[in-house]
């Protein structure tokens, strides 16, 4: 039997039925990530968001990552209207292949698997979601809005 290397925390209520699952940090919220949510909600389907743990997000994205905790973010996830469910995602950061998201997800039975156009794992998913039985659904992306282009504005600013 594979071992799973990454698991799910339920922040709250799991949605009922097969979601959209999208994951990723969404560290601090801007108009991209509730523009992407709600299109993606828009399609019908109940919108699973995983939140990536700080441990994954510090050794990904370097030691002032995330600005906000996981409990905060999922938090905040779970605030929006487009969202019916969030989870936290935990595991070793090198577990980040497309197989270990098929382990995690695989419980879920989702219908799709979304990600934003652009996505330098959009390849991983599309493999993912074919390994589930799932749909891949690629939506647009909001120009020039990313967590990373916010900090920086600050950073200059101060």
């Amino acid at each position: 039997m594979e071992e799973h290397r990454l698991s799910a925390a339920w922040a709250g209520a799991r949605p009922s039925g097969r979601p959209v699952v999208v994951t990723g940090v969404f560290d601090l919220l801007h108009v991209g990530h509730v523009r992407y949510l709600a299109e993606v909600a828009a399609r019908g389907l109940p919108v699973a968001v995983g939140i990536e743990d700080d441990e994954r997000v510090r050794a990904w994205k370097g030691p002032t990552r995330p600005v906000n905790t996981a409990a905060e973010r999922a938090e905040v996830m779970a605030a929006l209207r487009s969202v019916a469910g969030v989870f936290v995602i935990s595991g070793p950061p090198d577990a980040a292949g497309w197989r270990d998201y098929v382990g995690l997800l695989a419980p879920m039975e989702p219908a799709a698997l979304a990600f934003t156009a652009g996505d330098p794992h959009t390849e991983a998913k599309r493999l993912g979601a074919e390994a589930l039985g799932a749909e891949a659904w690629e939506f647009g992306l909001t120009e020039a809005r990313s967590t990373s282009a916010m900090l920086e504005v600050i950073a200059s600013r101060s």
